[in-house]
């Protein structure tokens, strides 16, 4: 047997309360040894990782990769790319494309590509209602069966509380995982940014908190009541984790996330109009901000990407009319360790937020120990990247890293002990 041998490797992998420098060793797409070499077998390739990290595949829980339907605006294989650039070996696609992901064909198409791409496995979110219409039930079985890893209805909104319960029963009776997204459509309705001094100051319609927790408040009820295997998608405020912290007390089984933006920037952000800041959720308070980071730091929150590549014309637009969301997969992982480098994030949190969380939620075993596929990323903490528009990997021009030098590089990623990008 011939290993692929990382020596001096910083192996920080949570899920195993490991931080330590150590050789790796991996043939057949498994991890044969740590710490040791193998009775048998030969070195087929070394890596000298001193001074590196290695840490376990990062999964996203919510990003939305364009195709099919808005190849204009990016492909799966430019996404999972630009993805596999900050250490990302997994995936979950929302299924807000064109057509939606409300059928086995569709997920199908989705799989082709993301296979022939080879880059990040694309891990698909069906749709829960018909075209995403949050009326008729889409076929959840089928959907499920065909690969998808849970349903989702993004952020289009259901019908009634009845649509959203019956949604529920039906997953729990097949115990299909549901993301679910907290917005009352009624309180957002028009809203483009946080509700608060920064939208009065610059005249534009604000979405309260309330419109996430009001939404939230119903959806843990129903949870409560179903017994639904439930992940709430995308948080913004400290009221959401309050909530979410309650729920968990009294026996609720619910995880959650939010979007690495609302832990960077806040709704000051907005000044000036930039349309870059126009995302949803919105970009908050700085006391939620800080509420979010101590959930992280806490470890009752998983961090998402929420990418959403845009083409340039799609922000031109004035502020409340550009269309919203950030492309962040080429800068998530220096933007994410600056707040590791200030001080607010601390690093095995970082790692927890973005590998050892996310599988949980997916059910899947991502850690580095002996005998499990090596999904894994080699990270270099110290180099530094410029980021030219000229030179995204993702599609979108959306980027709030272009123009920018940050540090810490991905400087290998591998996916079953395939070396994928690096």
């Amino acid at each position: 047997m011939r290993y692929l041998h990382i020596e001096n490797a910083r192996l920080i992998d949570p899920s195993q309360n490991l931080d330590q420098v150590t050789d790796v060793y991996v043939a057949e797409g498994r991890i044969h040894a740590i710490g040791h070499k193998p009775a048998t077998g030969g070195i087929e390739h070394s890596i000298d990782a001193s001074g590196l990290l290695l840490v376990p595949g990062l999964i996203d829980l919510g990003a939305h990769l364009a195709e099919p339907g808005f190849t204009h605006k990016g492909s799966i294989a430019s996404e999972t790319r630009a993805a596999c650039a900050s250490g990302f070996t997994h995936v979950c696609a929302l299924p807000d494309t064109k057509p939606v992901a409300d059928s086995p064909a569709v997920i199908q198409l989705i799989q082709e590509k993301a296979a022939k791409a080879g880059f990040a496995k694309v891990l698909p979110l069906g749709a829960l209602t018909q075209g995403l219409a949050g009326e008729q039930l889409a076929s959840m079985f089928s959907l499920s069966e065909a690969g998808c890893v849970a349903l989702s209805n993004a952020r289009a909104p259901f019908k009634d509380s009845y649509v959203l319960r019956r949604v529920m029963e039906y997953a729990a009776t097949y115990d299909i995982p549901v993301f679910l997204n907290p917005d009352d459509a009624a309180l957002s309705d028009g809203g483009c940014m946080h509700e608060g001094p920064t939208a009065t100051r610059l005249g534009l319609t604000g979405i309260p908190q309330t419109a996430e927790t009001i939404a939230l408040a119903q959806m843990l009820l129903l949870v409560e009541q179903t017994g639904v295997r439930a992940h709430i998608s995308q948080i913004s405020c400290a009221r959401s984790v309050r909530m979410l912290a309650q729920a968990r007390e009294q026996g609720i089984r619910v995880s959650a996330d939010t979007p690495l933006a609302n832990l960077i920037y806040t709704d000051e952000a907005v000044t000036g109009y930039n349309s870059q800041f126009n995302v949803q959720p919105p970009l908050r308070s700085e006391s939620d901000r800080q509420a979010l980071l101590a959930a992280v730091n806490a470890g009752e929150l998983a961090i998402s990407s929420n990418h959403r590549p845009h083409e340039v014309a799609a922000k031109k637009a004035p502020f409340a009319d550009a269309e919203p969301g950030m492309s962040i997969f080429d800068g998530f992982l220096p933007l994410a360790l600056r707040l590791v480098e200030c001080g607010e994030l601390e690093l095995s949190a970082l790692i927890r937020a973005t590998s050892t969380l996310p599988a949980e939620v997916l059910g899947q075993n991502q850690s580095l120990s002996e005998g499990n596929w090596f999904n894994a990323a080699l990270i270099d903490p110290a180099a530094e990247q410029s980021f030219r528009r000229s030179t995204l990997l993702s599609k979108g021009r959306n980027s709030p890293v272009a123009g920018k030098t940050l540090k810490g590089a991905v400087n290998a990623v591998f996916i079953d002990g395939r070396k994928v990008f690096g």
